[in-house]
């Protein structure tokens, strides 16, 4: 099979590991080299190895599968690692789309980068970028943010990326959909924002409006609550000459006052949401006052 570019020291007669992404609904979507490289390799790391094997009977693929998640990372990696030191080749998949988008395998990654053992993406879906190529919202510049917290900390995070002016990317499960588009809409504003839901799958759908107006219209339909979801958020108007007057207040104000106090001063200045100054305050090192 093919080498893979280490940008260092290459570890001698180590497997290579294929970091291969999958579909994410349509499995007409599987490319032939995907396809290739999880019939060739001698081990599949699955997160969800129910998930995977369905798929690999689908193309009547028999290569084995050994679970790798969230749960047993940790254990996992070197276990792994000790697999590709040994000259076997091994595959990398998610449930769907893309591995280490909002999905384990950052550290056996990681690892074997250490190791100097060859890591080679098998580029294909991601619900992320599916998503953002289809949405109508500006993409020369996005912020992908994963899976939300949960609960009281979910406002907390959203004011934290309020001034940013590239387009947010936020993947969410169905049943907190409402939730968080109405905590988008209480702290956002009227933003256009576009959800994207069972990409690529016979459902699919994008629906259009402000936050607000997007949660009542999924809390008035059922069907609307199923499925897998992406929610694209417009970003801060202003742009990036925004931010740089918010940060430029702020600099100016923390240098003679307790943070809190310039923040809530900054938000009179900008019109910007205080806690997000605060946040932005800290982000930038400038103190804990």
């Amino acid at each position: 099979m093919q080498s893979g570019n280490t940008g260092g020291a290459m570890e001698q007669g180590a497997g290579l590991l294929y970091v291969v992404a999958t579909p994410i609904g349509n499995l007409g979507d599987m490319s032939d080299r995907a396809r290739k490289v999880l019939t060739d390799v001698a081990l599949i790391a699955a997160e969800d190895t129910r998930q995977t094997r369905r798929l690999l009977a689908h193309f009547a693929i028999s290569t084995p599968l050994v679970a790798y998640h969230d749960h047993n990372e940790g254990a996992m990696t070197p276990r792994l690692i000790e697999h590709l030191l040994a000259g076997r080749d091994l595959a990398l998949v998610s449930d769907a789309g893309t591995p280490l988008i909002s999905d384990p395998g950052y550290r056996l990654v990681s690892a074997a980068r250490d190791r100097g053992i060859g890591v080679v993406p098998i580029p294909g879906p991601s619900a992320a970028i599916c998503a953002l190529s289809a949405a109508g919202l500006p993409s020369d510049r996005f912020l992908f943010l994963g899976f939300p917290p949960r609960g009281g900390a979910r406002r907390g995070w959203i004011e934290s990326v309020a001034g940013e002016p590239g387009t947010l990317v936020i993947y969410e499960s169905a049943r907190r959909c409402i939730g968080t588009l109405s905590d988008l809409g209480a702290i956002l504003g009227e933003r256009r924002v576009v959800v994207a839901r069972e990409l690529t799958k016979r459902f699919e759908t994008f629906l259009v409006g402000t936050a607000a107006g997007l949660a009542e219209r999924i809390a008035a339909d059922p069907e609307q609550q199923l499925g897998e979801i992406v929610i694209l958020v417009a970003g801060a108007q202003g742009g990036a000459g925004e931010r740089a007057e918010q940060e430029r207040v702020l600099r100016l104000l923390a240098a003679e006052l307790p943070l809190k106090r310039a923040a809530a001063i900054a938000a009179e200045i900008t019109g910007a949401k205080k806690n997000a100054l605060y946040r932005l305050a800290l982000d930038l090192g400038l103190g804990g006052g």
